[in-house]
């Protein structure tokens, strides 16, 4: 096949106790074309978020996707042309970066007119990710659960609650995955450990029965979100306010900086509610109001 194009959506991990296996979809896109082309080597087009700022050659993260999957299978095509029009916030904890793999993925075996299991793209994905959250509910959808076992990503999906939508506190500074991971300690009291268990059993028993009442309480977290707080400036007012103006949940989004506030209703309320904690703080933001995502990638 010497065309496709296709789209994935943003994630959010861990939503509170989840860490590095609760992930929920998002109605924010990536969007990528590729085709072949006899012209030798990468050309690669990028517009939307990260224009001007990734890279257009074989270190674009979109690219070594591809090239894994390219050396997989032996296929070496004379060249590729790429074009990507990003929507999802770069390094904000939104899953961009998920999002490019698992499209990159995709579009290889596509153009190499190979068929590909879930299965073997989400191995691939979790080997350049290095972690299960973001990729798996950028393939799939909705809510999931998932784990690695020997090497291999297991996973559950789910449709998360049909009147649940998504309020996101987006913060113009950057944050990258490896400076959000380098905070968190190397060991956790058991306190610790089963109090996180407890909340994110109920997490997916909230998402999974429609209690949506009961995410306020699941979505509290003792093993990451503490210890990132303070890199966020602003966050605990903004995420206290979010809660007071009716916010069903709340937590940082992935590593952060976005917060993330799940809206059983009116949304209006939590984003007002927002926009005033953080410009108290005088921290330049946007906030988006999006939907919970049912589908993950989308191919046409």
């Amino acid at each position: 096949m010497s065309w496709i194009s296709l789209k994935v959506p943003a994630t959010s991990a861990n939503l509170g106790p989840g860490f590095d296996s609760l992930g929920l979809a998002l109605g924010l896109y990536n969007f990528l074309e590729a085709h072949l082309t006899p012209q030798e080597g990468w050309h690669i087009a990028v517009e939307g978020a990260g224009a001007g700022v990734l890279p257009r050659d074989s270190t674009n993260i979109v690219v070594q996707a591809m090239q894994r999957v390219f050396d997989r299978l032996g296929f070496r095509p004379p060249g590729v042309s790429l074009r990507l029009v990003n929507h999802i916030p770069l390094a904000r904890g939104l899953g961009s970066s998920a999002a490019a793999r698992v499209a990159g993925l995709a579009a290889a075996y596509h153009l190499a007119g190979v068929e590909w299991t879930a299965e073997e793209l989400l191995t691939l994905a979790y080997e350049l990710e290095g972690h299960p959250d973001n990729v798996v509910p950028a393939l799939v959808g909705g809510f999931t659960v998932a784990a690695v076992v020997e090497g291999q990503v297991r996973y559950v999906r789910a449709d998360p609650p049909a009147q649940l939508r998504a309020v996101l506190a987006v913060p113009e500074f950057e944050l990258a995955t490896e400076q959000a991971r380098a905070v968190l300690p190397t060991t956790y009291s058991r306190n610790d450990a089963v109090h996180n268990i407890g909340h994110a059993a109920l997490v997916v028993a909230a998402m999974m029965s429609g209690r949506t009442d009961l995410l306020g309480e699941a979505m509290e977290d003792r093993i990451h979100q503490p210890y990132r707080l303070p890199l966020i400036p602003g966050a605990a007012a903004v995420m206290r306010a979010a809660r007071e103006a009716g916010a069903v949940g709340v937590a940082i989004s992935g590593a952060g900086p976005t917060l993330l506030a799940l809206v059983d209703g009116e949304t209006e309320p939590i984003v007002q509610a927002i926009r005033q904690a953080w410009q108290a703080t005088g921290v330049p933001h946007e906030v988006l109001t999006v939907e919970v995502e049912r589908q993950g990638l989308q191919m046409f």
